[in-house]
């Protein structure tokens, strides 16, 4: 029972410590590894990364002081070189003001764009951005009347659970929405959003994690994932 009980505290303090880490940035607690969590971003490193369909990463994207920015035109969307199929992701964003960017799973390369096989959650400066999807929504599918964003230049935290039972996204310690891909409610929404005409949209098991260019400056940091079994 004692043993049990602490398994049970060590996978919550896990839990918690992604949702309101306090730890230095880029870096796991004990609680994090042993609850299954890795980096994407170490603070150093874009070894994790590649852009859409191609083998490396363009200078467009840029690391210092471990921070990884979308800094100069043409940099183009990066997608994981590792496949994602149920899991949970957790990063900081820090978006410029007026701008817009975005996080997409479950990408494949069988598209010309990341977004036509790849669900958006958007990010964007929800003050003076200029789409009317606002930042922790899933694209023309879920929003929320919650508006939990600091404002552009100051960090955000996201948080999505992407699972074939339930999908859930929370900012900052708020859910936004929660969802089923492939239930009937989704797929009505599809068939009436701009996606309907890729067949290969959310239909993949498993997918890569987009970073999306969207021409506006970026930040990210804290990029971590667990698998989900």
């Amino acid at each position: 029972m004692i043993r049990l009980l602490f398994t049970l505290s060590l996978a919550a303090c896990a839990t918690m410590s992604v949702t309101f880490a306090d730890n230095a940035p880029n870096t796991l607690t004990d609680a994090e590894k042993a609850a299954g969590w890795s980096l994407l971003f170490d603070g150093t490193s874009t070894d994790q990364w590649r852009n859409y369909k191609k083998d490396g990463i363009s200078d467009g994207w840029v690391v210092k002081d471990g921070v990884l920015t979308r800094a100069k035109k043409g940099a183009g969307d990066i997608i994981t070189k590792q496949k994602f199929a149920a899991f949970e992701i957790v990063l900081d964003y820090k978006i410029s003001a007026g701008g817009n960017s975005g996080l997409m799973f479950r990408v494949t390369e069988d598209g010309d764009r990341p977004w036509h096989s790849g669900p958006e959650i958007q990010i964007q400066d929800n003050k003076d951005g200029h789409d009317p999807q606002k930042a922790g929504w899933l694209y023309q599918f879920y929003s929320t009347e919650k508006d939990a964003t600091k404002p552009a230049g100051e960090w955000n935290t996201l948080k999505v659970l992407i699972t074939p039972e339930r999908c859930v996204h929370t900012m900052n310690g708020t859910k936004y929405v929660e969802y089923v891909i492939g239930s009937d409610d989704w797929n009505a929404k599809l068939a009436a959003s701009k996606f309907s005409k890729f067949p290969g949209f959310a239909a993949a098991a498993e997918g890569h994690i987009c970073l999306q260019d969207h021409g506006n400056e970026v930040s990210f940091r804290n990029i971590k994932i667990r698998e989900v079994k």
